[in-house]
């Protein structure tokens, strides 16, 4: 079984502005930092074919159901890689290692008028028997909470 989630984060910016705020690894730390994660290191690497974000967390399980932190524990390793191979598309994956979850997608900017519309697809995907479906809609309201602290902080960010 697999959970899509979809969204459309709008700002007031040319798309190659949103693209240099999100290869920019201060930028990253910052969502980290409002996100309260318990660690976090955020790498940018740029080479001839594209520009890679990596951000390795790890996130407090505070607040999970009783079936989430029985598989988690108390923290959550969270790795985040995105490849951006042109300045308006990246694939992301989004790894838990040593736990049975993943998410899988894209990033897309596109210039809607004055604006710039950060579309995120993933597909998330936990692999437990029985469980798995519970624990795909609790990742997905997770990475919901995550985007709108993204895109808040992303908003403040490019404001002059």
């Amino acid at each position: 079984m697999t959970t899509r989630v979809t969204r459309e984060l709008t700002y007031d910016a040319p798309a190659a502005e949103v693209h240099r705020m999100l290869t920019t690894a201060s930028f990253r730390q910052e969502v980290c930092d409002r996100l309260r994660v318990v660690s976090a290191t955020v790498s940018v690497h740029h080479d001839a074919v594209a520009t890679e974000v990596v951000i390795d967390q790890v996130q407090r399980a505070d607040g999970l159901p009783s079936i989430a932190t029985k598989l988690l524990g108390d923290t959550v390793h969270v790795v985040q890689r995105e490849r951006w191979t042109t300045p308006t598309r990246a694939d992301v994956e989004v790894s838990v290692p040593g736990r049975p979850g993943e998410m899988r997608g894209t990033v897309r900017l596109e210039e809607r008028g004055v604006v710039t519309v950060e579309v995120v697809e993933l597909d998330v995907r936990v692999r437990v028997p029985l469980a798995g479906g519970r624990l795909e809609a609790l990742v997905a309201d997770l990475l919901d909470r995550a985007l709108d602290v993204e895109h808040t902080t992303g908003q403040n960010y490019l404001s002059p």
